[in-house]
């Protein structure tokens, strides 16, 4: 399955982002952590030239704890500042502070010898879209600041947030890029959420999870829906469906709405702690 998806909006946003990078000292980079490097935006890496850098692991309660490890010690290999966080629980959050200032010390040092004291850092969150970017702030900043939703493309403009007398953040929109050259880098996005459903068969990514799941963590759907893992993924999804009351008039599976349920049991990690990728995968 082949999926592109880069709305009008992103180029616009992407525009603006461009224009406002030279009032920024750090990029805040939002990844998920199940899919660390399909999820970073490649634009970015050439938007935020000889900027600090931060790359935040969001979600990573959803992904498994050693995978993790593994992908901070990735980017820390390759120069940035890497933390792990939970916004919805707020996990992470609070050391935060003290990893901007790390990440940008060179730019606070060299203020200092400007004679510039308590200049506030300036950071941009960047991300894809549905990656939390808006439930990161709203954590980071303790309140309700940014609208946020779970659906890609809610936050459309931008704003500055004053956090504290040291860091001011500018929220940006999720942008994706043109074009995936990897195939198997849409696929990923589309099981997180961070492409538009409308727009996708569910009931053909369903089967691509099912068969990933099968492969990598076996078990994990057996133990969730009290089915088979053997047979077509076709015939495990339909048992899904089954199981779960997914039916149809004269009482047929509704594949697609058994589809709808295994993804969303996947994206909200009631499937256990699955990453999709892995760093030994990218040395």
């Amino acid at each position: 399955m082949k999926i592109q998806w880069y709305p009008g909006h992103m180029t616009k946003a992407k525009r603006m982002m461009q224009e406002d990078i030279k009032l920024i000292d750090l990029v805040i980079e939002l990844v998920d952590a199940r899919i660390p490097v399909s999820s970073k935006n490649p634009d970015i890496d050439t938007l935020a030239q000889n900027k600090a850098r931060l790359i935040l692991l969001n979600k990573s309660d959803l992904a498994g704890d050693r995978a993790n490890e593994e992908w901070m010690a990735y980017f820390k290999s390759k120069g940035f500042q890497t933390a792990k966080i939970n916004s919805k629980s707020g996990m992470g959050i609070k050391s935060l502070n003290g990893v901007i200032l790390e990440a940008c010390k060179e730019k606070i040092e060299r203020d200092k010898r400007r004679g510039i004291k308590n200049r506030p850092i300036r950071a941009m969150v960047v991300g894809i879209p549905n990656v939390g970017k808006s439930t990161f702030i709203n954590a980071f900043a303790g309140k309700a600041c940014t609208k946020t939703g779970n659906k890609p493309g809610v936050t459309k403009g931008k704003q500055w947030i004053r956090l504290n007398k040291n860091v001011e953040l500018l929220d940006t929109p999720g942008i994706l890029w043109p074009k995936f050259e990897d195939e198997q880098v849409g696929t990923r996005l589309a099981f997180i959420g961070s492409v538009n459903d409308e727009i996708l068969n569910v009931e053909e990514l369903s089967i691509e999870l099912i068969e990933f799941l099968r492969s990598v963590y076996p078990g994990s759907i057996s133990a969730k829906y009290g089915v088979s893992e053997e047979g077509t993924p076709v015939s495990i999804l339909e048992a899904v469906g089954n199981v779960r009351g997914c039916k149809k008039a004269g009482d047929v599976t509704d594949y697609k709405k058994a589809a709808d349920l295994l993804l969303d049991d996947f994206r909200a990690g009631r499937l256990g702690n699955i990453t999709l990728e892995f760093a030994k995968d990218y040395q």
